[in-house]
């Protein structure tokens, strides 16, 4: 038998329904709004960038950084152990070839060198006192050599007259023998001063070269000492800008300490560092693309590091133009090493959207006013272009500007 229904049960019946169709509308609204914040959404044109895809010639780059530097930078250095005493420059003033940038304290280091002066007086008195001995020797050798050949031939004459006296019957056999005798022992006499006089030239001449090397050796250590003391002088060795100088006057200053650095600062080279990764990308001759200010210049690399520093490969850029208005010491740049040539790539134009070969989701234009997420992959670039391998073709036209702020929109609208 049916029962009735009291109000109370249909009042609870009713509130489950309610709250039951309430939940599915949130739910189903929910939906919605997802559906809609992922498919739909809409930005202004004039705040993006945009490229359009082509067909060309990319040759490749590797990103480096760089800094500026003077293209012609000189280190002065101490020659001496000494202590300032007047400095006559400070650092950022323009000098000319020989200006006087400090004075050093010289006193020992001139009282050496006129030692030094006398001593090679000495030396000098010393050796022309030995080549005139030497001659002496030999002249006297060489007069007794003279006076022993008069006695030879005064001695070859006594004995033909002993012989011819002989063979007339007038003279006797033991004259002849002794005038041969004296003869002979005359004429080894004669040899053996010449002996003496030969072997005695050579060993003046042997005793003289000794002497020479001696005085030579002793004058090039006092041109070194000359060199070193008109170095202590501390002159400016070109013209150029004065960056840095020790101006603090009464200090002493090491041998081979840094004093002074003089500097070119209207022309430029770059300094740059690359992984070492990309090291068989660089070498000396190769082009290299240095941005300067959102300006291009190219250079030449030059002076190549073998070996790897912590990860990085150090080389030098020369510029074709360096002495551009923006380029200042010290400064940060952005370096591209130049490598081998793609011809007939389909290519996009770089930005800051490219970090390298991979995947990427790009907004396309897709009609008038939309635009369409597409999965696109990058290849290869240069600083001015990315190889596009697939996703793209020639024609498209492809948002390059930041686009992290929709990366959950697959379209957008624009205005």
């Amino acid at each position: 038998m049916d029962r009735e229904i009291s109000k109370e049960e249909q009042k609870k019946e009713k509130k489950k329904k309610i709250i039951k169709y309430s939940a599915i509308g949130v739910v189903i609204i929910i939906g919605f709004s997802i559906l809609f914040s992922t498919l739909g959404g809409s930005v202004y044109s004039k705040d993006l960038i945009f490229s359009t895809v082509d067909k060309g010639t990319i040759e490749l780059s590797y990103n480096a950084t760089g800094k500026v530097v003077p293209a012609f930078e000189e280190i002065i250095n101490s020659p001496i152990d000494s202590r300032i005493l007047e400095v006559y420059h400070k650092s950022g003033d323009s000098v000319n070839a020989g200006t006087p940038l400090l004075k050093l304290d010289l006193q020992s280091t001139e009282t050496d060198y006129n030692k030094l002066l006398d001593e090679e007086q000495m030396k000098r008195c010393e050796l022309e006192q030995l080549i005139v001995n030497n001659r002496t020797e030999l002249s006297n050798i060489a007069m007794k050599i003279k006076v022993s050949a008069m006695k030879l031939n005064r001695m070859q004459v006594e004995l033909r007259n002993e012989q011819y006296l002989d063979s007339l019957g007038s003279g006797t056999t033991d004259k002849v023998r002794q005038a041969e005798l004296n003869f002979n022992t005359g004429k080894l006499e004669l040899e053996q001063l010449r002996q003496q006089y030969e072997n005695e030239k050579l060993v003046k001449a042997a005793d003289l070269k000794v002497k020479q090397l001696d005085f030579n050796i002793f004058s090039k250590s006092l041109a070194e000492k000359k060199r070193i003391l008109e170095d202590a002088q501390i002159r400016a060795p070109h013209k150029a800008i004065l960056t840095y100088i020790n101006n603090q006057v009464g200090a002493q200053v090491a041998k081979d300490t840094q004093i002074a650095t003089i500097s070119d600062l209207s022309h430029f080279k770059i300094n740059c560092e690359i992984a070492d990764t990309y090291g068989n990308h660089v070498y000396v001759g190769g082009h290299a693309i240095v941005k300067i200010n959102n300006q291009k210049e190219e250079g030449t690399i030059s002076n190549v590091t073998p070996l790897s520093n912590n990860g990085v490969i150090s080389f030098t850029v020369q510029l074709k133009n360096n002495d551009n208005k923006y380029l200042r010491s010290g400064l940060k740049v952005d370096v591209f090493a130049m490598s081998t040539v793609k011809d007939n790539v389909i290519r996009l134009a770089n930005g800051s959207y490219y970090q390298g070969e991979g995947d990427y989701n790009l907004f396309v234009v897709n009609g008038k006013n939309k635009l369409r997420k597409c999965k696109v992959r990058l290849g290869d670039s240069n600083f001015e272009h990315v190889e596009v391998i697939s996703g793209l073709k020639p024609g498209d036209k492809v948002v390059i500007s930041d686009m992290s702020d929709y990366k959950d929109k697959s379209k957008l609208k624009l205005k």
